[in-house]
């Protein structure tokens, strides 16, 4: 099933039609010349329904009236429009008609007129009502006060991921980019969607280190899926205390994403660039060390234990010229470095509180783990200790 939402305003510029008449042109042929947009857009789309949306005060009267209603319905809305107070009854003798006439199911929508924080989050309730979880949603944001086109871009995302429905395109009769020729554009807004999503994904990163998120938006922007795909498989053996494995996906992806020209990832790739930067680093120990920091920025403070106990172990490994990789020789390199830095034993006897969701036997671990600043300060001290330049 799909749905179109299309904000009805307060037309003034023909007191007959409300808005003034243009030819609004696709970007495939298809053109009407129409006032209200909305309906060119409809006939464009054919959903399965339309749920028109507008205040009290919007021009639900003239909107009606132009579409052939009831005059007495007309009539009782302009009286109402003018002093604010359209009502739901008012507006279902006129959907019904629009609705038979249009061959397709037509709702009229009230909102509040967004004038602060409370009025913006009850029309996210409302919308979120009529909108049904998997619906595929068409939101044309042309005509309406000019501030709800900033609270639709925000309901658009707000219903795909609260209610679940899938936003397929925002539209804007573009009026003030009329040609001399008098052909009036219809611009698509997904684009922007997609650059929240970007922004998501870096949000989501910062959070927790999860790289994999930009994966599937590279190759929407354009990357062979095969090659963004690794990001993902990078990212899946980092969280997995693998980063033998990551550094080997990043370094083959990382030329593709610094070379990446798609319109999103050319201007989110260089953040993204850095941020995934860690497996350029000479050693294994650097690199597992870099992950510790960075996750203990983000409070992952059982990854940046791990990390931190791992890139000791590597570092001990390195001294006594063994393979790290080999699970007897970094055993034997684990017991060694136990035994001579208390430092060491610490932070392990933390990881392995955390890993398990025990109590330390010592008091000051215990007390350590009690409180987030003095973790994260232990574990910078624990850094400190063991790794000096």
């Amino acid at each position: 099933m799909s749905t179109l939402i299309s904000f009805l305003g307060k037309g003034q510029a023909d007191p007959q039609t409300g808005y003034r008449t243009a030819n609004y042109r696709f970007d495939d042929g298809f053109s009407r010349r129409v006032p209200f947009f909305g309906l060119a857009l409809a006939e464009y789309l054919k959903p399965d329904r339309l749920v028109l949306v507008g205040t009290a005060s919007s021009m639900w009267d003239v909107f009606f009236h132009r579409e052939g209603a009831d005059d007495e319905a007309v009539l009782q809305l302009m009286a109402a429009v003018e002093t604010g107070e359209v009502d739901q009854d008012m507006l279902e003798l006129p959907r019904r008609q629009l609705s038979e006439r249009l061959g397709v199911a037509v709702d009229c929508l009230l909102i509040p007129y967004a004038r602060d924080a409370a009025e913006q989050a009850g029309i996210l309730r409302l919308l979120a009502a009529v909108v049904p979880p998997a619906e595929e949603l068409y939101i044309d944001v042309t005509h309406g006060f000019r501030h709800l086109p900033m609270l639709a871009l925000v309901a658009a995302r707000y219903l795909a991921r609260v209610v679940g429905v899938k936003v397929q395109e925002l539209y804007y009769g573009a009026f003030e980019m009329t040609t001399p020729e008098g052909e009036t554009p219809v611009l698509r807004l997904g684009g922007l969607l997609a650059m929240l999503d970007w922004v998501d994904a870096l949000a989501s990163y910062d959070k927790d280190g999860d790289y994999g998120a930009f994966s599937p938006l590279l190759a929407a922007d354009g990357m062979e899926k095969g090659r963004a795909d690794l990001l993902a498989r990078a990212a899946y053996f980092e969280r997995t205390n693998n980063p033998v494995k990551a550094r080997e996906k990043l370094n083959s992806v990382f030329p593709s994403v610094e070379a990446h020209r798609g319109p999103l990832g050319e201007l989110f790739g260089e953040t993204l660039a850095k941020r995934i930067s860690w497996f350029r680093a000479p050693m294994r120990n650097d690199w597992e060390l870099t992950l510790a920091d960075a996750y203990r920025e983000r409070g992952d403070y059982l990854r940046a234990a791990t990390f931190m106990y791992e890139a000791f172990v590597t570092g001990a490994c390195n001294v006594r010229r063994v393979n790290p990789n080999e699970f007897r020789e970094r055993d034997e390199a684990r017991s060694g470095a136990r035994e001579a830095q208390p430092a060491f034993r610490e932070l392990e006897n933390l990881r392995n509180a955390m890993a398990h969701g025990v109590r330390p036997r010592a008091a000051q671990e215990a007390r350590t783990l009690d409180d987030e600043s003095a973790l994260r300060a232990t574990l910078k001290s624990l850094r400190k200790d063991l790794f000096q330049p």
